[in-house]
């Protein structure tokens, strides 16, 4: 994914060198900000904000102050290159701002922005098993999107009889099955060149996609056809012949659940039907709860135009 670093210097000469030294890491993205419109800059929330104090024409303390009480902001790194009046240092450092003074090496300052950004990211990765970032970032990414008034289609993965198939093989082989899920739906995303989206891990069996091209039907397709392909390699061979599991509830009594499935919900998203994720997540449930009730892998698309109430 990649990491935007929004460059607040009037002067020019910070974000010319950061543009520069960032010109070969394919995974960040240097966008120079007028401090005018840093309102339209905190709806993209970036991956960073850095400051060139020198030379700023309102007070830097007044920009962190805007940034911090930013709702989608609060946690987004903020570092400012500070002059020589050092006595400001302490009233930022405050803001939960990181400062350095801006007569220190260049690399200094590229090590820090880098490291900086990768571990915020990695920190909001929650799941190990996938390595695929969760809830936090999920919900700011939809966020970020709905702020930007950009229409997407929102997917969510389920897998069906995902219990029965933990209850027999055990946990360790239903962690397979997970890692397998989330290697797919990244292949055929990539595979399907929609460069510019998101795959999020929400826990469990349970996963999301951002796709904002017009191709994410074949998206779904396609994870279903990888999926269906090789689940035999999850089963034992007289476990597939069979088509099912059978699993003894709570009572004792045997019930037969047919081989896991993948069921995929999708929601078209536009800012003139949805107002907030909240509503998005409830039309995604509804969406995948009607995925779930057909028999095997599948997907459904809810297309609706209508404003979501």
């Amino acid at each position: 994914m990649i990491q935007e670093i929004f460059v607040i210097d009037e002067l020019g000469d910070m974000y010319d060198m950061l543009k520069q030294l960032f010109a070969q890491e394919k995974n960040f993205l240097v966008k120079k900000i007028e401090v005018e419109n840093l309102g339209d800059a905190l709806n993209s929330i970036p991956s960073m904000f850095v400051i060139n104090e020198k030379g700023l024409s309102v007070n830097v303390i007044d920009i962190c102050d805007t940034i911090r009480k930013n709702e989608d902001n609060t946690i987004t790194p903020v570092i400012v290159a500070m002059g020589e009046e050092k006595e400001k240092v302490l009233s930022i450092m405050k803001k939960n701002v990181y400062c350095f003074f801006d007569y220190l090496d260049n690399q200094y300052l590229f090590h820090m922005i880098k490291n900086t950004s990768e571990l915020l990211y990695l920190n909001r990765k929650v799941s190990p098993l996938t390595g695929l970032p969760g809830n936090v970032q999920i919900q700011l990414e939809i966020r970020k999107a709905l702020l930007n008034k950009e229409s997407f289609a929102l997917l969510y993965f389920d897998l069906d009889n995902f219990k029965a198939y933990n209850d027999v093989y055990g946990f360790l082989k239903g962690d397979e099955i997970i890692k397998y899920t989330a290697k797919i739906i990244i292949k055929c995303i990539q595979d399907n060149k929609c460069e510019d989206s998101f795959v999020g891990h929400i826990g469990g069996d349970d996963f999301v996609a951002i796709i904002k091209r017009e191709n994410y039907e074949m998206v779904c397709r396609d994870v279903i056809d990888e999926f269906d392909s090789k689940l035999k390699e999850f089963f034992t061979e007289e476990d597939y012949l069979q088509g099912f599991l059978e699993v003894a509830n709570r009572k004792g009594i045997i019930e037969q659940f047919p081989l896991t499935s993948i069921s995929i919900g999708v929601v078209e998203v536009t800012t003139e039907r949805f107002e907030n994720s909240l509503q998005i997540a409830e039309a995604g449930a509804q969406v995948k709860h009607m995925a779930k009730s057909i028999s095997g892998s599948s997907y459904i698309i809810d297309r609706r135009k209508k404003k979501f109430i």
